[in-house]
């Protein structure tokens, strides 16, 4: 939270951490980062579930982040646990040829454009930690995959959704580019 906070905070988005519905009202963006356990992640997202869904439905922009990302397909392999459902799709185990977690930095092979990824190209490295990823059932969601023992969805978007597999507040330069991308579509 902290990380992805002050992140934000340097493209001026005024970040509040939500703890209730209230929180969930009025705002410009909401931001859905993650680090940990599918299970936990959805437990705990249950309290906001259907504020978050009703301000998707309003156009507030979503950005997931990792687990966030993970959060808004329906359910994981990794555990049990509602995901949001916004996305459709499950997330599956990274390959068992693979070390895991993923943890390093990784490009991206962009298949569709995207004002998130506005200035980003093939030669961009970006931090990833993660032993799971998203499966989405349709390919229209993909906007950039990166390969790891397989080629993964690190990108999705659809609508005012979208999300990143990768850390951006942990990506440099890079990241800071995504970043400031989702600070301009949120200014739309």
């Amino acid at each position: 939270m902290f990380s992805i906070t002050n992140a934000l905070r340097k493209f001026g988005l005024e970040t509040n951490i939500a703890t209730s519905a209230d929180d969930l009202r009025n705002l410009d963006a909401i931001v859905l980062p993650g680090v940990g356990n599918f299970k936990a992640g959805a437990r705990n997202i249950q309290t906001l579930r259907k504020d978050i869904l009703k301000s998707i439905e309003l156009g507030v922009p979503l950005f997931g982040i990792c687990l966030g990302m993970q959060l808004l397909f329906d359910f994981s392999e990794e555990s049990k646990g509602k995901g949001l459902g916004l996305l459709k799709g499950k997330v599956v185990r990274l390959p068992l040829t693979v070390k895991t977690p993923h943890m390093g930095w990784n490009t991206l092979k962009i298949v569709k454009d995207n004002d998130l990824l506005n200035g980003i190209d093939e030669d961009h490295y970006f931090y990833f930690v993660h032993s799971y990823y998203s499966s989405p059932v349709n390919d229209e969601l993909t906007v950039a995959k990166t390969d790891y023992g397989v080629s993964f969805a690190s990108v999705v978007a659809c609508g005012n959704i979208m999300a990143t597999q990768f850390h951006p507040e942990k990506s440099g330069k890079s990241g800071d580019i995504v970043l400031n991308n989702f600070s301009e579509i949120i200014k739309k």
